[in-house]
């Protein structure tokens, strides 16, 4: 049968990453627990974590029959990552603080990584959703690389192809889901690719390498089509058409609960819930990197931050918007997780608005201007506005929550709905007063982005160029106060072990840092959206973990899903 699906155009691939493009090296087990064999059979890491051994599978074949060996992996890492035209930036993951690998093949299905210094998360780096894909089709793709093929060859290709650069057009016929002659290792290969229909059409790969335990070859499913829609609404209305097989991106949102659950037998579904991975429903970051110096001030007090949790109404904004299901919670992992840490998850949550005023007046801020709203120590309007980009409606509903509460404590608000890309853009310049974004890591993924904990990357938000400081080894950035100084010490001794009781106390005085200073607010524990599938859609979990370093559903083994009446 057809799996058949929605997305909503060029800028959706995730909804690929999520599903049926999650055959990476290795990969996380269904219950989020570990990390599991995959096209790796078994590893070996060195005590010291410098040495990662795989072993790869006998016998694999790519989508077009030609053999998988140690030599893909060997060209994906020389070819391709140590090429500056098709890796400029040397992916950060692979090279924590610029300690870059050596590989090195061992024999056909063997290959080394070797660091100078430790790196203690590589395995579950190679888990997360893409990153595990550490490999390429040497023998399809080097006929697009200056290595292997003449100037003159590769200039008219490109030329061919309507492109200015050999990288450009190397980058495209890389990319299996538009360029349907490129093997995959994936269930399905493309046949109608993205960008070239209103359907991006897959079919079962013939030489995939997993079998079920009666030894019948998976995928169970013969095709999975993806509609291209306009929009997330016209998602939603072919789920509750019946035109969606089994789904939750675009569609399982709070919001549309009610209508998806009065329409379960008319579309012929049933509703399965999810289980999230993030740490909060809604992270708050001030700009610690201000370019205004008076506001740059005034954000750097920890007491204008714990004042502005004070004065939040975290129990009305779960009632109004999440339906009474979360609990009040500082962005922070969570209970099951091995680094849960309490006094994080309760820092300063509790809804006091005399305490909010208290502490703004301690800090000098008690001047009123005419219209009542409090005013800077230089005389100006205390005024901030919120950014935020339209991802999830939730978030647009309680940032407009928020500025009653802070105005209520006499901090003048604005809220700004942004375009995605233009959002990302201010918030990594630190152009942005206040912005609000959803969390990603709270089980054993914590070490993976840590961005809310500590500024580790360009998404957080609340200090972007401490981050930059830190990414770039102090040459570029603002080099941060000496807490946080403190937190890049821990996280790079986390680095530099393989011992995960160990990672488990280096990363407690992190989060313990965090308590102490409330960098980031958040509002609550997050209710995961739920997702459909049609009575006749069967091996799909009652119950999965959502996030994006857990691809979901993906780590659920998409290619035993299948489909029948009986």
């Amino acid at each position: 049968g057809t799996w058949n699906m929605a997305m909503t155009g060029m800028g959706d691939t995730a909804s690929f990453i999520r599903t049926i493009a999650y055959d990476g090296i290795v990969r996380w087990d269904p219950d989020f627990k570990t990390v599991i064999p995959n096209i790796a059979k078994d590893w070996k890491v060195s005590d010291d974590a410098r040495v990662y051994t795989l072993y790869l599978r006998e016998g694999m074949r790519w989508s077009d029959g030609h053999p998988f060996t140690a030599e893909d992996i060997m060209y994906w890492f020389e070819e391709v990552q140590l090429n500056t035209d098709l890796t400029p930036v040397f992916p950060t993951w692979l090279a924590p603080g610029g300690n870059r690998p050596t590989v090195t093949k061992i024999d056909e299905y063997t290959v080394e990584f070797k660091y100078a210094r430790p790196h203690g998360l590589l395995l579950r780096q190679f888990a997360n959703a893409g990153q595990g894909y550490i490999f390429a089709p040497k023998h399809y793709m080097k006929q697009f690389h200056p290595k292997y093929t003449s100037a003159d060859r590769l200039e008219a290709l490109t030329i061919e192809h309507g492109l200015e650069q050999w990288y450009q057009l190397y980058q495209n016929m890389d990319d299996r889901f538009q360029n349907p002659e490129r093997p995959t290792l994936d269930a399905w290969k493309t046949v109608t690719p993205l960008g070239k229909s209103t359907q991006v059409v897959l079919e079962r790969n013939p030489y995939y390498w997993k079998i079920d335990p009666e030894g019948n070859q998976l995928p169970y499913i013969d095709k999975v089509i993806y509609a291209v829609v306009e929009n997330v609404e016209v998602a939603l209305m072919k789920a509750l058409s019946g035109e969606i097989d089994m789904q939750d991106r675009h569609i399982g949102t709070l919001r549309n609960f009610s209508v998806v659950a009065e329409n379960r037998e008319k579309g012929g579904y049933r509703i399965y819930r999810t289980k999230p991975t993030g740490e909060n429903s809604m992270v708050i970051c001030f700009n610690l990197n201000h370019k205004d110096p008076v506001m740059n001030e005034i954000f750097n007090d920890k007491r204008f931050r714990i004042a502005m949790s004070h004065a939040i109404n975290r129990p009305e904004i779960i009632d109004l918007i999440y339906y009474g299901e979360a609990e009040p919670s500082q962005p922070a992992p969570r209970k099951e997780s091995p680094f849960y840490y309490e006094p994080l998850t309760n820092a300063f949550i509790e809804y006091d608005v005399a305490e909010a005023n208290r502490l703004l007046d301690e800090m000098g801020l008690t001047a009123r201007g005419k219209d009542g709203f409090r005013l800077r120590p230089d005389g100006k309007p205390l005024t901030v506005t919120i950014e935020l980009a339209p991802l999830y409606s939730e978030i647009v509903d309680a940032s407009e929550l928020l500025k009653v509460y802070w105005e209520a404590v006499g901090v003048r608000v604005a809220v700004k709905v942004q375009e995605r890309s233009l959002f990302y853009t201010r918030t990594e310049a630190a152009d942005h007063d206040v912005a609000l974004h959803h969390a990603d890591s709270s089980g054993i993924d914590v070490l993976l982005y840590p961005r809310y904990y500590f500024p580790s990357d360009h998404q957080s938000m609340q200090a972007p160029l401490w981050s930059l400081w830190y990414r770039s080894g102090g040459k570029s950035g603002e080099k941060p106060p000496k807490e946080v100084l403190r937190q890049m010490e821990l996280y790079d001794q986390i680095l530099a072990t393989a011992d995960e009781a160990r990672q488990v106390e280096l990363m407690t005085e992190i989060l313990k840092i965090n308590a102490e200073n409330s960098y980031v607010l958040g509002i609550s524990t997050m209710i995961g959206p739920f997702g459909i599938v049609k009575d006749n859609f069967h091996n799909v979990p009652d119950e999965i973990h959502y996030g994006w370093i857990y691809p979901s559903p993906a780590p659920t083994r998409a290619e035993q899903y299948y489909i029948s009446d009986k």
